[in-house]
C-alpha cells in the first residue's frame, strides 16, 4: 500500500498548495524573482507556443504529445532500430580490409601519419599492427567481410555500408552524444527525441522511444544520450529492461484495483490540468501524458516484453536466452516492440573499447569475444523484420561513436601486453539496411591503412540527415525554437548521402 499512500500524499500535496497561503506568498516571491532575472537569461524561450497563456485552445498534439503524426514529405521508413556498439569496434577487424596494412605488421608508423595529430593514448611512434582477422568477400554485392562475423557474411546483401565516416572527437563520453545528438555537449536532444517529437508514434499504450542496454553498463556519455534535451521531456528515451520487469513498479501492489489506479491518476491530472492552465508550463503536460502513459502500459508492456512465448525456431534464430540481459535478448525485443508500432528502438551494447589492456580489451581475442554476442542475433534481426515484410519501412543503423588507429597502441609509450588499438575518428564504418536504403550498397574509401577517408568522407551530421530524411524530413526544415532561435539536429552542416538510398 505505500504506492497508494505516495499517490494519495502528491494529490494532498497539489491540492493544499493551490490552497494554502504559505504557498501563495511563496509562489509569488518565487514570480517576482523569475521576472527581475528574465533579462539576465537572454529570455531564454523554452520552445513552448504557450498556448494557455496567449488564451489559444490546446490541439490533440499539445494533450497528446504522442499522438502519431504524418511527415512532411513521404519517408520510405516508419520506425528506426538504431545498434550503437559503445566503446567503438574496430573497423579494421570487422568491414575495412586493408592487406596492404597487414604488410607492415610491427614496423614503424610513418612519421606522415603522426604528424600534427593528437590520440587518447598513443604516444612517440607507435608500431602498426595489421588486421587480426581474415577477410572474405560475401554475397553478390561483393562484401568485404571478416570471419569476426560469419553469420553477418551472410546478409551483406541487405545493407548498405558507410565506410568513410568522420569525426572531430575522440573521447568517448562526448563523441557518443554526438553520434546521437548531433552535439558533443550537454543539452541537445537525441535523435530518438527528434523522430518521436516529429512523428509521434503509432501504439499509444507503448512509449514512442523504447531504449535497451546489454554489456553491463550504459554508455560512458550516460542517460544523457537518450535524453529529450529542450525537447519536452514527454520525447525522452524510455529505458526498459531485458531481465526482470521490463519497467519498475509496473505492477500493482497487493490490494489495489485497476479502477483505484485510474481514479487515482485522473484526480492528479485534474490538479496538473488546472495547474497547466494557470502557468502554461508545457512539461506540465507532459506529466500529465506520463501518468496517463504509465496506466496504459502496465496493460501492454508485460506482453510485448516477454519473449518466452516466441516460437522455439525464433529462439534459435536469435540465440536468446529467456530471462537473461543480453544483446541477443535485445535484438528480439526491438523486432517485437516496432512491430507493435513503436517509433524508435535504441540498443546499446557496452564494452568495445579494444585497447589492448587485458584480454577482454584486446584487438584479437577480446574483440572476437564482442563479436560472438553481436553477430548471430543482429544478422537474426535483419532475416526476421525482412520475412515479417518489416524490414521494408524499418531502418536499421548500426555503428560506434568512432574507429580505431591503424597503428598498435602504445599507451603513454610502453607496449602493451595485449593487442589494442586506440580511438581515431578520421575513417571508421557504419552500415544501415531496411526502410530507404539500397541493397548491398558500399560508400567511402580510406588510404591503403585505413587511416584517412580518401573519396566518399561522411560526417556525423551526415548520416543524421539521411536518417532524417528516410523518415519523411528536410533535416534543414526541421527545426525547435529554443533560447531564440530554431535548433536542429544538424545544426547548420549535414548533405545527404544519396548513393545509399534505393
Amino acid at each position: 500500500m505505500k504506492q497508494v499512500e505516495k499517490l494519495l500524499k502528491e494529490l494532498n500535496q497539489q491540492t493544499l498548495e493551490r490552497q494554502t497561503r504559505r504557498h501563495f506568498l511563496m509562489d509569488c516571491v518565487s514570480k517576482v524573482g523569475g521576472l527581475a532575472l528574465a533579462p539576465l537569461m537572454f529570455g531564454c524561450d523554452t520552445g513552448s507556443s504557450n498556448k494557455a497563456v496567449k488564451g489559444l485552445d490546446l490541439s490533440e498534439r499539445d494533450l497528446n504529445p504522442l499522438a502519431p503524426l504524418p511527415p512532411p514529405y513521404a519517408g520510405k521508413a516508419k520506425s528506426i532500430i538504431y545498434l550503437h556498439m559503445a566503446g567503438a569496434p574496430s573497423q579494421l577487424e570487422l568491414f575495412d580490409f586493408k592487406p596492404e596494412l597487414a604488410k607492415y605488421h610491427n614496423k614503424p608508423c610513418p612519421e606522415s601519419l603522426l604528424e600534427g595529430r593528437t590520440f587518447a593514448f598513443i604516444r612517440g611512434v607507435p608500431n602498426l599492427l595489421g588486421p587480426q582477422a581474415e577477410f572474405k568477400q560475401h554475397g553478390e554485392s561483393g562484401a568485404w567481410v571478416s570471419d569476426f562475423l560469419p553469420h553477418f557474411s551472410k546478409v551483406v546483401d541487405e545493407v548498405a555500408f558507410l565506410k568513410a565516416v568522420h569525426t572531430d572527437q575522440f573521447n568517448h563520453g562526448p563523441a557518443q552524444l554526438f553520434m546521437q545528438t548531433g552535439s558533443p555537449r550537454l543539452g541537445r536532444p537525441s535523435l530518438g527525441s527528434w523522430v518521436t517529437y516529429g512523428l509521434g508514434t503509432e501504439n499509444q499504450n507503448l512509449p514512442g522511444f523504447v531504449v535497451l542496454t546489454s554489456g553491463g553498463k550504459t554508455p560512458d556519455a550516460g542517460k544523457s544520450v537518450w535524453g529529450s534535451g529542450f525537447l519536452p521531456s514527454v520525447y525522452q528515451g524510455v529505458q526498459c529492461r531485458s531481465k526482470g520487469d521490463p519497467v519498475l513498479y509496473l505492477k500493482d501492489p497487493d490490494g489495489m484495483s485497476r479502477d483505484m489506479k485510474k481514479n487515482l491518476v485522473t484526480a492528479i491530472n485534474k490538479v496538473n490540468k488546472e495547474e497547466f492552465d494557470q502557468y502554461g508550463d508545457p512539461e506540465i503536460l507532459a506529466r500529465i501524458n506520463q501518468y496517463e502513459m504509465a496506466y496504459r502500459m502496465q496493460i501492454e508492456v508485460p506482453e510485448v516484453m516477454d519473449i518466452n512465448d516466441e516460437p522455439e525456431y525464433i529462439h534459435d534464430l536469435y540465440g536468446t536466452q529467456p530471462g537473461e540481459e543480453s544483446f541477443a535478448n535485445n535484438c528480439l525485443l526491438a523486432r517485437k516492440l516496432v512491430e507493435k508500432g513503436v517509433r524508435f528502438v535504441q540498443l546499446y551494447d557496452w564494452g568495445w573499447d579494444s585497447h589492448g589492456t587485458d584480454h577482454d580489451g584486446s584487438i584479437d581475442m577480446g574483440l572476437r569475444n564482442k563479436c560472438r554476442e553481436i553477430d548471430r542475433p543482429m544478422s537474426a534481426l535483419l532475416m526476421d523484420l525482412k520475412q515479417r515484410g518489416l524490414l521494408e519501412d524499418t531502418l536499421v543503423v548500426w555503428g560506434g561513436e568512432f574507429g580505431r588507429t591503424p597503428m598498435q597502441e602504445n599507451r603513454e609509450g610502453k607496449t602493451q601486453s595485449f593487442l589494442g588499438r586506440d580511438h581515431h575518428g578520421d575513417a571508421f564504418t557504419m552500415w544501415m539496411a531496411g526502410g530507404g536504403i539500397k541493397k548491398g550498397a558500399s560508400y567511402g574509401l580510406t588510404d591503403d591503412f585505413g587511416f584517412s577517408g580518401i573519396g566518399e568522407q561522411v560526417s556525423v551530421h551526415d548520416v543524421h540527415a539521411t536518417i532524417l530524411h528516410l523518415m519523411g524530413f528536410d533535416h534543414e526544415q526541421f527545426t525547435y525554437d529554443f533560447q531564440g532561435r530554431p535548433f536542429r539536429l544538424t545544426d547548420v552542416e549535414g548533405e545527404l548521402i544519396r548513393k545509399i538510398l534505393a
